[in-house]
């Protein structure tokens, strides 16, 4: 089994900047990709950043220019560097982990960006 615990959510002015962390832990001996999604009260989960296993990464339009995503390998923990937030950027934000078949999500943390 997997589990995915994420940190780092919160109340940010529009325009601040926020690091989202996910530490993956259990049975963790490969995955696929590893990533962030995000949903919006009355909206569908989606993606905002993926990086794959070799360190190919994956950006949602809406993010591109303002977030980054990062991985240490080491501790297992992929980061999400938020810059330039926006009111839209409002969500709960899920990690994912990704490996063939499965898909493995922690529990959410919120995001609120203030105009």
């Amino acid at each position: 089994q997997v589990q995915l615990v994420e940190s780092g959510g919160g109340l940010v002015q529009a325009g601040g900047s926020l690091r989202l962390s996910c530490a993956a832990s259990g049975s963790i001996f490969s995955w696929n990709a590893m990533g962030w999604y995000r949903q919006a009260p009355g909206k569908q989960r989606g993606m905002v950043a993926r990086i794959s296993s070799d360190g190919g990464t994956n950006y949602a339009d809406s993010v591109k220019g303002r977030f980054t995503i990062s991985r240490d390998n080491a501790n297992n923990t992929v980061y999400l560097q938020m810059s330039s937030l926006k009111p839209e950027d409002t969500a709960v934000y899920y990690c994912n982990l990704y490996r063939l078949p499965y898909n493995y999500w922690g529990q959410g943390t919120q995001v609120t960006v203030s105009s």
